[in-house]
Parts: C-alpha cells; sequence; structure tokens
C-alpha cells in the first residue's frame, strides 16, 4: 500500500512538472533560437524543470555536496556513475548547461523526449555502432562550440550500486576534441527509481563534482589510461559521498 501511494503522488508530480515545464521550455526556445544557437537559454531552462520535479517530489531530497567550480572548462565531457533515471534529476541541480546522451527511447517519451530533442540532446542506439558513430559525431560538433557534453560511460544503470566497466566512447571523444573530462560521482539515487522497478522509493541523493582531467597531449593510445584515471576518481568521490549520505541519513 505504502509503495503504491509513493508510485501514485509521484507519477501525478512528474506529469505535472513535465507538461507545464514543456510548456515554458517551449517559450524560451521560440523567442531565443534565431540569437541562441548553442540552445543554452531553452537547455538551462530544461535542466531547471528536471530540477523542479526533484524539487517538488515529496520523497525525494537532492543536493549537490561539496565545491562546484565557479568556472568549468570550456570543452568539456562530464561523466557520471549511473544508479538510476532519477541521476538526471540530480546532475540537473548542477549549474551549467550540457547537452546529453541518452537512449533514444527517452526522446519518445511525451514532454521529456520532446524536450530534450528540442534543446539538442543526443540520442542513441546502444546496439547500433552507426547510431554510436553519428552520436559522437554530434557531441564533438557541440564540443567545438564550447557546450558541454554529458555521457554516462557505464552505458546503462547498476542495479548493485557498484560500477560496472566504463566504455571508451566518452574517453575517445575526449581526446580527439581536445576536451577535458569532468568526474562527477553520485550517490542514494539507487531508492528513488530502481532498476527494473518502476515504483518510486524515499531517496536522498547527492552529487559532487570532481576536478577536471586534462587531455593535453594524449592520443588515442590513451584512451585505457584516460578510462581508468578517470575511474579512479570518481571511486573516490563516491565513496566520500557514502559517508557523507551515511550521515545525512543517519
Amino acid at each position: 500500500m505504502r509503495r503504491a501511494l509513493l508510485t501514485l503522488v509521484t507519477c501525478i508530480e512528474l506529469f505535472l512538472v513535465a507538461t507545464l515545464g514543456f510548456v515554458v521550455v517551449l517559450c524560451v526556445y521560440i523567442p531565443t533560437r534565431l540569437f541562441d544557437s548553442r540552445r543554452l537559454l531553452s537547455g538551462r531552462a530544461l535542466r531547471g524543470v528536471a530540477k523542479a520535479a526533484a524539487t517538488f517530489n515529496p520523497f525525494w531530497r537532492f543536493r549537490v555536496v561539496g565545491e562546484v567550480p565557479r568556472e568549468r572548462p570550456k570543452r568539456v565531457v562530464c561523466v557520471s556513475n549511473h544508479l538510476s533515471y532519477a541521476d538526471i534529476f540530480l546532475i540537473c541541480h548542477l549549474p551549467w548547461e550540457m547537452k546529453w546522451m541518452s537512449k533514444t527511447s527517452i526522446f519518445k517519451i511525451p514532454c521529456v523526449g520532446w524536450g530534450m530533442w528540442l534543446v539538442g540532446d543526443i540520442g542513441i542506439e546502444r546496439a547500433s555502432a552507426h547510431s554510436a558513430r553519428a552520436a559522437l559525431d554530434r557531441a564533438a560538433a557541440w564540443l567545438s562550440r564550447d557546450v558541454p557534453v554529458m555521457i554516462f560511460p557505464e552505458g546503462t544503470r547498476s542495479a548493485t550500486g557498484e560500477m560496472l566497466p566504463f566504455k571508451d566512447g566518452a574517453f575517445r571523444l575526449a581526446i580527439e576534441s581536445s576536451a577535458d573530462i569532468l568526474p562527477l560521482a553520485i550517490w542514494g539515487t539507487q531508492t528513488a527509481l530502481p532498476k527494473k522497478d518502476f515504483r518510486p522509493d524515499f531517496s536522498r541523493g547527492f552529487v559532487r563534482v570532481g576536478e577536471p582531467i586534462s587531455t593535453q597531449g594524449m592520443t588515442l593510445a590513451d584512451v585505457r589510461r584516460l578510462k581508468d584515471l578517470t575511474r579512479e576518481r570518481i571511486l573516490a568521490l563516491q565513496e566520500t559521498l557514502k559517508a557523507e549520505h551515511a550521515r545525512a541519513v543517519g
């Protein structure tokens, strides 16, 4: 009964915020599209809607923990561990726009997917090598215009909380585009929208931003080294988050 009530309240809240939010994004996009070719304003509006969806959910408490760089690198690929669909709502608390790489099925969700398409987010079919290459090309085009790109290098959500192996795409992209890697770590969202269980639950989700990792002087031969270094940084950030999360919940 408890989970059924949580699911009902959360679904109604997310539906209302997504519907009204799409109208807001559309109202920002239409008058700004001629002078905001990078879709930064409409993008920030969409991320604000995602943040609002978490803020107004009475069962979720999401926040950024620790210092956030006042100035992010101009050309940067943001990467994070992935625990839940709710990670998106949490990461949108960060104060800058970035174009998200997401599976194409998300773009088919009314209002949510329409908004992502409108602001220039990047769809990818995970089973298609051609789609993956096209998605990376689109991401590189955004990076060339100093627009950050957000990628989950695991490629899917972890069902256990333990990080899955990282795929190469984000790191090849960063090296080929001469972009920095910005590691992010998440903890706590695994209870918000658990994998293989769309019934939401109470959650206190934290995100922490690490120091940028430069790819200056790297070649594609360094992809594995960059991937391993990023993984180590995220694991270290995550251990800190786990301790902070335990104190907060306790």
